[in-house]
């Protein structure tokens, strides 16, 4: 599993779906068979977002779907996000709603705090330039040896699903000149990354910097 990792003060999740579809014609009643795994990405959303008892602010989360003829990104923002429960289906439900609003290359919203545009990774890197770009792969250098300092600014973390990426998206990382950090050698689900993120961040294992 590989993640890409971009620090703001808002900490920013990116995961890229190779598969996930890019319209609403799919069945809540059965999310995995139907929507390309968009399920990974709702549950990525659900680590991201949720609390015990609210959600986080100082998040956003950037959803790369890649499964139709045109690339679409949904992003969702912490302060404004609405209706968000801790099951994939809710998740999911709001981002049906999301594909279902025309997308063009500017952002449209669908709910409070969900947007929609056409565009991939590259187009969510050229957003995040000026933030510190960290991406999780299994050769990286181990995450607490990265300095508090380093991440006390504008940061993202990118994420793959279950595939991996690329070859072209490893280049597009590389050229955007993204740290390659790991959270260790084991393969880990997305949604399992982003919360040893929060966990790491949250704890502030990291060295003075």
């Amino acid at each position: 599993m590989y993640l890409l990792l971009v620090f703001r003060a808002m900490r920013n999740f990116i995961v890229v779906g190779h598969k996930a579809t890019t319209t609403p014609n799919f069945s809540l009643e059965d999310i995995p068979g139907t929507s390309g795994r968009l399920d990974i990405l709702c549950r990525a959303v659900t680590a991201a977002f949720v609390l015990s008892h609210g959600i986080r602010k100082d998040v956003c989360v950037y959803l790369v779907l890649l499964g139709g003829e045109v690339p679409k990104t949904i992003r969702l923002v912490g302060e404004t996000l609405r209706h968000l429960n801790p099951d994939e289906r809710t998740t999911a439900a709001l981002l049906k709603k999301a594909l279902a609003v025309p997308a063009t290359p500017p952002w449209a919203m669908s709910t409070s705090g969900i947007f929609v545009r056409t565009g991939g990774l590259a187009e969510v890197l050229a957003d995040l330039k000026d933030a510190r770009l960290i991406y999780l792969r299994e050769d990286g250098a181990d995450i607490r040896g990265l300095d508090a300092g380093s991440l006390s600014g504008e940061t993202a973390f990118i994420l793959g699903d279950h595939t991996g990426m690329t070859p072209d998206e490893e280049g597009l990382i590389e050229q955007a000149g993204a740290r390659v950090v790991s959270l260790g050698q084991t393969s880990l689900h997305a949604d399992h990354c982003v919360v040893l993120i929060h966990g790491l961040l949250d704890t502030n294992v990291f060295m003075p910097g």
